[in-house]
């Protein structure tokens, strides 16, 4: 298995329509925290920027919905 689908099958990933202003989510190559500060479902991609915030700030930047990745909780 490639590192990408490791990666990948450690997260649930959300439905396009179920993401949110506001929602903070993992990216499937990036273990920190994001927070969604846009989305266009018509073109499946979304503006994210890190989450807590940096004392200067955290740059926004754009990414594909598909790159998008839910924390897979474990009971």
């Amino acid at each position: 298995m490639n590192l990408r689908k490791i990666i990948q099958s450690k997260y649930d990933h959300p439905k396009k329509d179920s993401l949110h202003q506001g929602d903070c989510v993992h990216l499937i190559n990036d273990e920190n925290l994001f927070q969604i500060i846009g989305i266009d479902n018509e073109h499946e991609k979304c503006w994210v920027r890190q989450w807590p915030l940096l004392p200067k700030g955290s740059p926004v930047f754009e990414i594909p919905i598909q790159e998008i990745a839910l924390p897979t909780i474990k009971g």
